[in-house]
């Protein structure tokens, strides 16, 4: 029986250990004993913070896993390429979680290749801007944070020192971006890398709260665009990963479309999106069961996309 390590036992992992169970796989589960539902649910639970990344690792070489995942969490993205990499098992590279988890490494990555996302500032304080244009409206938010956590919309400078110290807090790093706002549309586009190979899987379509702080609260997929449209999202996703050195996991990318078909990256994540968009939605209009996919990616196995339809809409 092939053994799988899953970081996090939050509702967020359910989907994974679920699955991995039901594939057959004996699970072990590495989080801060919490009282959440992986604890019951896995195997082998390891009361060990998913931060502990040289203690996870230890245990994993004890057990002997044969493959590490996560969904849904920067955070655990980075201790599960850690320990793929250490152990020499399937995952994105160490400095690939460096890049795809810390969003100034990332607006410096897009910078240097070429790809399209705003102009972004990191900012200890307000004295940091001191010298600098911006052109408002502006986001100020953590580096290294998801969810929609501290982010905050400011159409002038008024309130822009508070904004920077709410999003060191809310952050681990304790530093902030300040970027020019992405005007249009918010889409996000749901892709697994196996061995450097994209596969597109769907675009969703989000709905957020808007101004000030943009917390989502509804996602459709297939999104409603042209065919056009589709084609070159992809194309500039696509290239975007390799930026970020994305080889093997699942990804999920926020961008933001104007009414001149103008695409701007928001951010990328080497891990599924959450909010239901990987375990849920995408299998509902895709007939892709996006979660097996990861977990075979972790295996070292191609991921099974023979399901794929587009008829769908969930």
């Amino acid at each position: 029986m092939k053994k799988l390590a899953i970081i996090g036992a939050s509702y967020l992992q359910e989907p994974l250990i679920e699955k991995a169970n039901q594939m057959g796989l004996e699970t072990h589960v590495f989080a801060w004993a919490a009282g959440d539902v992986g604890e019951k649910s896995a195997d082998y639970f390891y009361p060990i913070s998913i931060i502990e990344k040289d203690e996870i690792l230890k245990k994993c070489r004890e057990i002997g896993i044969d493959g590490i995942c996560s969904i849904a969490s920067d955070l655990a993205a980075i201790t599960v390429n850690y320990v793929a990499s250490e152990m020499g098992l399937v995952g994105n590279s160490k400095e690939c979680a460096e890049i795809s988890t810390n969003k100034h490494l990332m607006r410096m990555a897009f910078e240097k290749n070429g790809d399209p996302s705003p102009k972004s500032i990191l900012a200890d304080s307000i004295e940091d801007l001191k010298g600098i244009t911006l052109e408002y409206p502006v986001i100020v938010k953590p580096t290294d944070r998801s969810g929609s956590r501290g982010i905050t919309k400011l159409s002038n400078a008024e309130g822009l020192a508070d904004a920077i110290e709410t999003a060191k807090k809310q952050g681990f790093e304790k530093k902030a971006l300040v970027e020019e706002f992405a005007e249009g549309q918010e889409y996000s586009v749901e892709s697994i890398s196996f061995h450097g190979q994209h596969h597109f899987l769907a675009m969703t379509h989000k709905f957020t709260t808007g101004a000030p702080h943009f917390i989502e609260t509804g996602h459709l997929e297939p999104a409603p665009v042209s065919e056009e449209t589709l084609e070159n999202v992809k194309k500039v996703v696509f290239h975007a990963l390799d930026s970020l050195m994305i080889t093997d996991s699942a990804s999920h990318s926020e961008l933001k479309i104007d009414q001149n078909g103008n695409i701007k990256l928001i951010e990328i994540g080497g891990r599924m999106g959450g909010d239901c968009i990987g375990s849920d939605l995408v299998q509902l209009s895709t007939g892709v069961d996006f979660v097996k996919a990861v977990i075979n990616v972790a295996l070292g196995e191609k991921p099974d996309l023979s399901d794929y339809h587009r008829a769908g809409a969930a």
